[in-house]
């Protein structure tokens, strides 16, 4: 039922993107708009009390618990773990935004700042290491470790709907269960297709502006096709081969092209301010996780960090699935550790390197990237790396990393959604991957050519409200599954122990 159902419900809001754009887009932004004026604060509180959880978790007294067991042990090298993830969870969006963001908050910064100011600059990194830190990551370890703990230690199907089990035990098999698989199912596919979309444009106008071709509708349809091609080969091979190799290689060309922006780049200037910026978001984090503007009235932070949070919210059943898949026999410190922080890091010096760089051309520079950002976000990337030397190879490499990551989310979306739509704990058949596949290329190009995805985007922001809601109740699933773990085995240690002594005691007897 809940793969029947998502299917029509992906194909009524796909031929109403298509058929009424225009009326579509309305209704969207008459529902977008209240959404984010009177429920902001709640995607505040709610993401930063899943972090402060996860940091319990990580030094409290479940930390040495294990995903699968005592016995289990890691499927996959730590390198190739933190890779996958990584890909799956933010890949395309770091090479994104990475020099777009930053620039963006330095021309219209937050706070009341004055636009293009040194206080504008500072903050403008601040912002961009808090909208991709540890809260993002945060709300994805947190359904990942339940979903992971679940399948793996309580033998769940592996769906969304399991973790409600210890919250509504009787119910949650019947309308509730159902119910949210295919919400998550949906908003997976929504979110993996508009993302997709995305990429298509930054792809083609990177094509454009290197080899000179005109971006049009039939540059991104061949984009899309040969995406589709790349990622239903890695998804078909599985896990182990396709989806693991082409997340090593992913890191790979992404470290190689962000050792070439910080070697040829601005280099001390990139780690000045990493190091600035890293101890300013230390600083202020508990300000900016809970920063409203009830007095100004500004919607900035509607428009960035409220829009960045229910984005994570709704895409946190994709990337949770996936990561809970790849997480077995990891404890839950080590994956509290390398879920958050690892990638938290790694975002971090991402950010500094593009961004500072981007910062350091406009500011000292003399490069013109704010009328980059006035052409688009997808244009401000390439024309940074023409301020480089070798700008021609840069941007060629840096088009092969877009499309990899697109590969990437793709493959690791499409096996997530088989999964997801699936009441089977084995790993879905070949069919209804290379179906899932298929539907997320239809969905991207069918909204590209008709203008859709903006309006498919606001309506993931809107939809991540319940499953903002739903946090909460996962993270109180999770608290009573882990306290029942550590209680039995405490239990158990308590027995073994006496045991002990009796039997010390009679040896000393006789």
């Amino acid at each position: 039922m809940v793969f029947r159902v998502s299917i029509v419900l992906l194909a009524l809001l796909v031929a109403a993107g298509v058929l009424a754009p225009d009326a579509f887009n309305a209704s969207i932004r008459s529902v977008l708009a209240p959404t984010l004026a009177h429920a902001g604060w709640l995607y505040l509180l709610i993401v930063f009390a899943v972090l402060l959880f996860l940091l319990y978790l990580c030094f409290g007294r479940f930390a040495q618990l294990r995903i699968g067991g005592d016995d289990a042990e890691p499927e996959f090298s730590r390198l190739s773990w933190l890779s996958m993830l990584f890909a799956a969870g933010m890949g395309i969006g770091l090479v994104f935004w990475g020099a777009a963001e930053p620039l963006s908050h330095y021309l219209h910064p937050p706070e009341g700042l004055a636009a293009q100011s040194q206080e504008a600059a500072r903050a403008s990194m601040r912002y961009a290491f808090f909208h991709w830190g540890l809260h993002p990551w945060a709300v994805y370890a947190l359904v990942g470790l339940a979903m992971a703990w679940f399948q793996f230690n309580r033998r769940g199907r592996g769906q969304i709907s399991d973790l409600l089990e210890p919250v509504i035990p009787i119910r949650h098999r019947r309308w509730a269960g159902p119910a949210v698989d295919i919400a998550a199912v949906v908003a997976t596919a929504i979110g993996v297709a508009t993302t997709l979309g995305f990429g298509t444009i930054q792809i083609s106008a990177g094509l454009a502006r290197v080899f000179g071709l005109n971006q049009t509708p039939a540059l991104q349809l061949c984009v899309v096709a040969v995406a589709f091609v790349l990622y239903m080969a890695s998804s078909l091979t599985g896990l182990h081969r396709g989806i693991k190799w082409m997340s090593n290689l992913n890191l790979a060309l992404a470290a190689a092209l962000l050792a070439f922006v910080l070697v040829c780049g601005p280099t001390g200037f990139v780690f000045e301010t990493f190091t600035t910026t890293l101890g300013s978001y230390i600083n202020q984090l508990p300000n900016m996780s809970l920063r409203m503007a009830p007095f100004s009235r500004d919607p900035w932070v509607g428009e960035w960090t409220i829009f960045y949070w229910a984005w994570w919210i709704a895409w946190a059943p994709f990337v949770g699935s996936f990561i809970a898949r790849i997480s077995r026999g990891r404890r839950v410190r080590e994956f509290v550790l390398g879920v958050v922080l690892v990638p938290a890091l790694m975002s971090f010096l991402w950010f500094s390197s593009f961004g500072g760089s981007a910062l350091w051309a406009q500011m000292f520079g003399g490069a013109d990237l704010a009328g980059a950002l006035a052409q688009g976000y997808e244009q401000v990337l390439f024309a940074l790396l023409e301020q480089l030397p070798a700008a021609r190879v840069a941007s060629i490499a840096a088009i092969a990393l877009l499309m990899m990551f697109f590969v990437t989310s793709a493959d690791s979306a499409t096996l997530v959604l088989a999964s997801m739509s699936s009441q089977d704990r084995a790993d879905p058949p070949l069919s209804r991957r290379a179906l899932w596949g298929a539907v997320q290329a239809l969905i991207a190009v069918a909204l590209l050519l008709a203008g859709g995805l903006d309006a498919l985007q606001g309506l993931i922001i809107v939809a991540a409200l319940p499953f903002a809601l739903l946090l909460v109740l996962v993270l109180v699933a999770l608290y009573r599954a882990l306290d029942r773990e550590h209680r039995e085995r405490q239990r158990l240690e308590t027995r073994q122990r006496h045991a002990m002594q009796r039997w010390l005691a009679r040896e000393a007897a006789d």
